[in-house]
């Protein structure tokens, strides 16, 4: 029995081979585990690769969309009544704020003037004034005289004969001599226009002119120039080249009018024209005008 139990013991233990085979089936299971186990690992990395991504992507998308709303939140612009009414008041404002700056810097001639004209501009404007001055004294004394006098009948037929007078020189009826200027205006260039002239007659008048003849035109109240087609009519009359004023007033306040900064010798010289100017103590306005009756009003006396 024991000598066939040692026989049978050899046979019953496993051989190499199967040994062997065995081994080789745990080796690859090791193999396989570990492979497993770095799969195991590279999924986490790759997951977190992808979770990168998407964040990344989420904010893109969050910006794009803020730069979207911001576009579509600026443009088109969306007004209410209440700012379209602001906007239109800031716009008039600052319109009329441009207007007056430019008013300001159009008419700042004087800011480049020198002393000298300067002064005579304030001469001018003292010299108005005290014509002014003088001629409300002289109504003055003349309703003293009326409210004084003996004989009040006789010194109001005497102030009217002198009023009839003075109202003859203005309307042109009677002739007029005294001091005063001979204005000369040579335009070879044709360049004189009737509004030019206007602008010189309104300058005198202002300056103090008592009559004024413009070569042998009597100017009144309702004279009127016209520019036609071969020149500048007064009247209706052609007037011919040079322009001669005969003006009786003071020179002293008739010539610095005329050559005040940006006046009228200024601006004809613009025009290239010429503008002489001749002080005389006898000027002698000879031009008449037809004396015409009011076809309605009558004296109330």
């Amino acid at each position: 029995m024991s000598d066939e139990q040692t026989l049978r013991e050899p046979e019953e233990r496993p051989g190499p081979g199967k040994g062997g085979a065995e081994g080789s089936g745990g080796e690859e299971t090791a193999a396989q585990r570990a492979a497993g186990d770095e799969g195991a690992a590279g999924e986490p990395q790759e997951r977190a690769d992808d979770d990168g991504a998407a964040t990344e992507r989420a904010a893109e998308d969050r910006v794009a969309n803020g730069r979207r709303r911001l576009l579509n939140g600026l443009w088109p612009p969306r007004l209410s009544r209440a700012q379209m009414i602001v906007a239109v008041l800031l716009f008039v404002l600052g319109l009329g704020l441009a207007i007056q700056v430019r008013t300001t810097s159009d008419n700042g001639a004087l800011r480049g003037a020198r002393q000298e004209d300067l002064v005579r501009i304030l001469t001018e404007l003292d010299n108005r004034s005290q014509r002014l001055q003088d001629e409300k004294r002289g109504l003055e004394s003349q309703r003293s005289q009326l409210e004084t006098s003996s004989n009040q009948a006789a010194e109001a037929l005497k102030q009217t004969q002198q009023k009839e007078a003075q109202l003859g020189i203005l309307a042109g009826t009677v002739k007029a001599e005294g001091a005063g200027i001979t204005l000369t205006i040579t335009d070879r260039h044709g360049g004189v226009q009737a509004d030019s002239l206007l602008d010189t007659l309104q300058e005198l008048r202002a300056a103090g002119a008592e009559a004024i003849q413009i070569d042998d035109v009597r100017v009144v109240a309702d004279t009127y120039f016209t520019q036609g087609a071969d020149g500048v009519l007064i009247d209706g009359h052609k007037l011919s080249q040079p322009y001669v004023f005969k003006v009786i007033g003071n020179p002293q306040d008739l010539e610095p009018a005329l050559n005040i900064p940006g006046g009228v010798v200024q601006t004809l010289e613009k025009e290239q024209a010429t503008a002489d100017v001749v002080r005389s103590q006898k000027i002698v306005v000879d031009a008449l005008r037809p004396s015409k009756q009011p076809d309605y009003a009558r004296s109330s006396q």
